[in-house]
């Protein structure tokens, strides 16, 4: 199963197995993950390399706690 951890301060956090990890650009072409079962996504938006994470965020000072929630159910559609 595919996990996704949203790191305080820091990026968020993909594991799962290499063929469940499929990162597609705005024009559907596929980001070449080289194997890897574990990616970081940029959160900060200070990256040279997005959309993946290069430890900007802490060079930059990026601050974001994000306590796990239930989210309320999805509004019904017309």
């Amino acid at each position: 199963a595919m996990k996704i951890i949203i790191r305080n301060n820091g990026p968020i956090r993909v594991e799962g197995a290499p063929e469940e990890l499929i990162i597609e650009d705005a024009q559907g072409k596929t980001y070449g993950l080289a194997g890897r079962s574990v990616i970081s996504l940029c959160r900060c938006g200070l990256s040279e390399n997005k959309p993946f994470c290069d430890g900007a965020h802490g060079r930059g000072g990026f601050q974001s706690v994000c306590e796990a929630r239930e989210l309320p159910p999805p509004a019904p559609k017309p």
